[in-house]
Order: structure tokens, then sequence, then C-alpha cells
């Protein structure tokens, strides 16, 4: 006879399973169809980040423990390159200098609105999403910060992504490889604007409807092009790595690499662009109109080059 456990009280598994489901989806069509859920996941969101800092912290001793084991030589060679890189990034800033004196010149000339410079504050990673379907993560930095849903968030490469929900503490960032992001990019080279959108791979990303005549090329650079007011323009966000044409299809398959080091960085920017209604339009005054008899002759000179004779 099999011995009967001695403590065997309570209803079936089955029926625990039943009313485990039975309450998820509950709260699941509660947190679909009512927005009052996400002040209770923002409270307790609160609850979870000291678990979130704890868990951060044995990467943090290794981290420290690793610099302070490194060989004497190691940081001598990190320091040198260091300081070849100092010397590299002061060249370039010498030359962004001359180049943003002269683009605000001609900017003035053109009467075209003054660009300023975007305020940002800086966030550390605290967690990655366990879910291979979803690719988020979490940062330091909450509304006690100044974080907001829709902030845009870059590394030291490139843009990383997008805050999608905020808590007092901490928030969680929507990262550009995944499935479900999607934000509006041009071509630095000659300013054709695309959609880019993810894969859910870190790799890459696909640039979507891209016709068979569109000037686009392997190795050209994606920037953010500032439609639509969520990011602002003249960011790096993946350069071209392969443009393949079907005869079949009137799209060409382009696809690119993410500029950000998305599997690497662990110092990122919350930037804090304007709103769309605070910026400033170009003036466009009566005495830049062009008449009807200059535009006819331009079209003209354009057509026939070779019939204009240079006075």
């Amino acid at each position: 006879m099999p011995i009967k456990p001695l403590f065997s009280h309570g209803p079936l598994p089955g029926y625990r399973l039943f009313f485990c489901a039975l309450a998820a989806s509950a709260l699941m069509f509660v947190d679909h169809r009512f927005t009052r859920m996400e002040d209770v996941r923002a409270q307790m969101t609160m609850i979870v980040a000291p678990i979130q800092w704890v868990v951060s912290v044995p990467s943090d001793l290794l981290n420290w423990g690793a610099l302070a084991l490194s060989d004497q030589q190691a940081l001598v060679d990190e320091n040198r390159r260091l300081r070849e890189q100092i010397v590299t990034l002061s060249h370039r800033g010498q030359r962004l200098a001359n180049l943003t004196a002269e683009n605000a010149e001609l900017r003035s000339l053109l009467k075209a609105a003054e660009r300023h410079e975007i305020p940002y504050m800086t966030a550390e990673l605290l967690s990655l999403d366990n879910d291979p379907f979803s690719h988020q993560m979490v940062v330091d930095r909450g509304h006690r910060n100044g974080a907001y849903v829709g902030q845009p968030v870059i590394d030291a490469f490139g843009l990383v992504g997008q805050v999608t929900a905020v808590s007092a503490y901490s928030s969680r960032v929507l990262m550009l490889m995944d499935a479900s992001h999607a934000l509006p990019v041009q071509v630095n080279r000659n300013g054709l604007r695309f959609i880019v959108q993810g894969t859910g791979r870190y790799g890459s990303v696909n640039v979507l409807h891209v016709p068979d005549t569109a000037d686009i090329r392997e190795g050209d650079l994606l920037t953010t092009s500032g439609l639509a007011g969520r990011f602002p323009p003249g960011y790096p966000v993946a350069r071209v790595t392969e443009v393949y044409y079907d005869p079949g299809q009137p799209f060409a398959r382009v696809t690119a690499e993410p500029s950000a080091q998305l599997q690497r960085s662990r110092h990122f920017l919350l930037l804090f662009p304007p709103p769309p209604e605070e910026l400033d339009e170009s003036e466009w005054d009566d005495s830049m109109d062009i008449s009807a008899t200059a535009l006819q002759a331009a079209q003209q000179l354009g057509r026939h080059p070779e019939s204009q004779e240079v006075p």
C-alpha cells in the first residue's frame, strides 16, 4: 500500500493553475484597457529598483577588481591610447569649431532658424530584459531626474532608442534593434528619407520601402531626420551594409548596422530636445521670392547648358 503524504491539504494543483491563469488574464485585460495600471506599474518599479541596484553590485565589483588587478603595462598602454585619442579629438574639435562658425554665418545669411545645443543628462545601465523577443534595458534615471516617456537615448557612437516607461528612480528604454521600434532617417550623403525598423538582432536593422531607383549604396550613413518630432535631427543611426535589388520586386532590400554599441555600452545620454511647437521656423522674406522670369531662365539653363554663352 502506498504511503499517503502527511501534509496533503489545499486545492488540487490543476485548480491552482486555473486560478493563476485566470488572474493573469484579468490583469493583462485591465492593463490593456485602463491607464491606471501605469501608475501601479510605476509604484511596483519603485519597489523593484533597489533589487536591480543590488543585482548590479556584483558586476560593478568585478569591474572594480579587474581594474585593481590590472597589469601596470596594460594601464600604461591604455593611457597612451587615450592620450592619442585626446589629441585626435582635439584636432576634430578645432575643425568642428570652425565649421560651426561657418555654418552659423551661412544660416544667418539665409535667414534660417538658429540651431541650439540640446541639453542632456547621463545615465548608466542597470539591467537588460531577459525576454529574447524584446530588446529593452533599464537605466538609473527616472522622473525624479527629469526623464519622460519618448525621450531619446544615445551613447558615444549613435542612437540607442527611446524611453518607454518611467518610474521614480529608473526608466525602461526600448532599443533600436527591437522589432517593434521604427524611426524616420535620412541618408547623410544626399538627404533621402526612409524608415528604419529593428529586426530583433543586435547587428542589423532594415531600411523599409527603398525604391529600385533610390540613390543609396553600401557605406552610407543614416542619421535621424527630425521628422515626427521625436528624435532631433543629425544623430547617427546606422550604416548601410547591404543593398540587394530583386528584379521582380519594386523595392530593394536594404540592411544596415546600428552605429551605437548596443551590446557594449554601459553609459548613455538622455536628450532633452525642445518640443516641436517651440521650434523657430525659418522666416521667408518677400525679397527671397523668385520671379517667374528668373525661374524660367533657370529652367532653360538647366535644359540646354551648352547653348548658353558665358560673357
